[in-house]
């Protein structure tokens, strides 16, 4: 059995920790989730039914793992020699722009997407104020640095960077030459590649 336990679709959230598992080296079994028809081990181990959920096979025991966000960090922990974990002097940025992402960036993407209006004066009372907001701050910070944590590559980068790949891809954030820029050092790397030709093949097999 492989360390891991991947419950997947590649038509999802799936492709952020399967990029992660990557940058890591784990070893995972993979588990394709068909949306019609759920696996009862995966509803066990997540009874929201979202992909992904990955199982840690450990020593002392199964540990069940969901949201991306907390996927990217558990494995950067589990995987020190993948170096993917903050130093101290990095760690205030790595909290702050993975959960940035994990909070107000998604919160504001999927508000625009559902039409939702936020009236000017409630602004306050949403975790994003407005996407327009969001985006300025994210630019700001990626104006100025390679990576979210400066000029070395950590998890974190795995997690913000989706939001950004896949914002871009999919026009829901502008093509602002920082975003662009921080995009194309992400795809340039090894792991990014492989998970994504996994994904990108699944994905064509399932339209024949």
């Amino acid at each position: 059995m492989a360390a891991y336990t991947f419950f997947t679709n590649p038509m999802s959230r799936g492709q952020i920790a399967r990029w992660a598992l990557h940058e890591a080296g784990a070893d995972y079994d993979q588990v394709l989730v068909d949306w019609t028809a759920k696996p009862e081990a995966f509803t066990r181990a997540n009874p929201m039914g979202k992909v992904p959920t990955l199982i840690h096979h450990s020593p002392q025991g199964d540990r069940v793992i969901t949201e991306c966000a907390a996927i990217c960090a558990y494995l950067a922990d589990m995987h020190d020699a993948a170096d993917l974990d903050p130093s101290e002097s990095e760690l205030a940025d790595y909290y702050r722009w993975m959960f940035f992402a994990a909070g107000p960036l998604e919160q504001a993407i999927v508000g625009r997407s559902m039409g939702w209006v936020v009236p000017k004066e409630r602004e306050a009372m949403v975790g994003f104020g407005s996407l327009e907001r969001v985006l300025d701050t994210l630019e700001g910070h990626f104006a100025d640095h390679d990576h979210v944590c400066g000029a070395r590559f950590t998890m974190a980068d795995v997690y913000v960077g989706s939001q950004v790949d896949w914002g871009l891809t999919f026009g829901s954030i502008p093509p602002r030459a920082a975003f662009v820029a921080y995009a194309e050092r992400l795809q340039a790397r090894a792991a990014y590649k492989a998970a994504k030709a996994i994904d990108h093949a699944l994905i064509e097999e399932s339209r024949k």
